[in-house]
């Protein structure tokens, strides 16, 4: 299936109509179903990650994203293990020291 044909089935599948989804959006409605029947390659790249973000969808591969799952989070854990299966062995033992160690400190912590 294309990228195009997925959007269209997620937004079909969460969304009464195209019409309510691009009003939710605040996109044209002949833009949204222009991009659908066409191909999405011609839409601004912002516009197809706040839609992918909207959907729950990964812009990437357009597989669907946990429901709540934050978009940039899933990109940067996805970026963060790319770099680290580069890593030999050595390489992966100090990365997950390092990270160890940072966890432990306060000014690191994610605070909730």
């Amino acid at each position: 299936m294309i990228k195009a044909e997925i959007l269209k089935k997620e937004i079909l599948s969460q969304y009464k109509s195209v019409r309510q989804f691009a009003i939710e959006m605040q996109i044209p409605y002949s833009t949204l179903v222009t991009a659908l029947d066409r191909g999405i390659e011609g839409m601004a790249y912002g516009t197809v990650i706040k839609m992918c973000d909207k959907l729950n969808l990964n812009p990437v591969d357009f597989s669907s994203l946990e429901k709540g799952a934050v978009l940039g989070e899933k990109i940067l854990e996805n970026r963060v293990m790319q770099y680290y299966v580069k890593l030999n062995k050595t390489g992966r033992k100090k990365v997950l020291e390092l990270m160890e160690d940072y966890v432990q400190l306060d000014k690191y912590q994610m605070k909730e």
